[in-house]
Parts: C-alpha cells; structure tokens; sequence
C-alpha cells in the first residue's frame, strides 16, 4: 500500500503528474541537505519538514506533500 494515501496527495495537487514531479524535485532536494549535512556545510538547504521514521527521501517528500508543507503553482506566460 502506499503511504501516504493517493487520496490525501491529490488533495494538494490537480493531478498524478504535478504530485511526482513535486515530490521528486523535494526529494532531491533532501538529498542535498543530507549531503550537505554529512559534509559539515549548513548551506540553503530546508531539512524535512514532517517527523518521519522512514529514510527514503521520497517517501519524507510525499508525507510532506500530504501534510501540506509543499505547494506549488505552474509558470504562467507564454513562449514567443
């Protein structure tokens, strides 16, 4: 089964492909600021926002995603 719920994750975004691509972009995000961390360098990197007992980025990513500490808005304007 998936956690968190798919329900709960389209609740925050309008479809399946903006709650990968959302939770993919965090979840390298995490990456970083776990490397970061290890290399001793506190730089512009956001920690996870939910307490978590997983080490999967991704998964800490989604939880976010449904707990609603991520948003996202699309770039609008169009290409000349």
């Amino acid at each position: 089964m998936i956690k968190p719920r798919k329900d709960k994750l389209l609740a925050r975004v309008d479809s399946h492909y903006a709650a990968v691509l959302v939770a993919a972009k965090r979840a390298r995000q995490l990456n970083s600021y776990y490397r970061a961390l290890g290399e001793g360098s506190y730089e512009e990197y956001t920690p996870p926002m939910v307490e978590t007992h997983t080490g999967n980025y991704l998964t800490i990513a989604l939880e976010e995603l449904a707990a609603g500490k991520i948003h996202h808005h699309y770039r609008t304007g169009a290409a000349a």
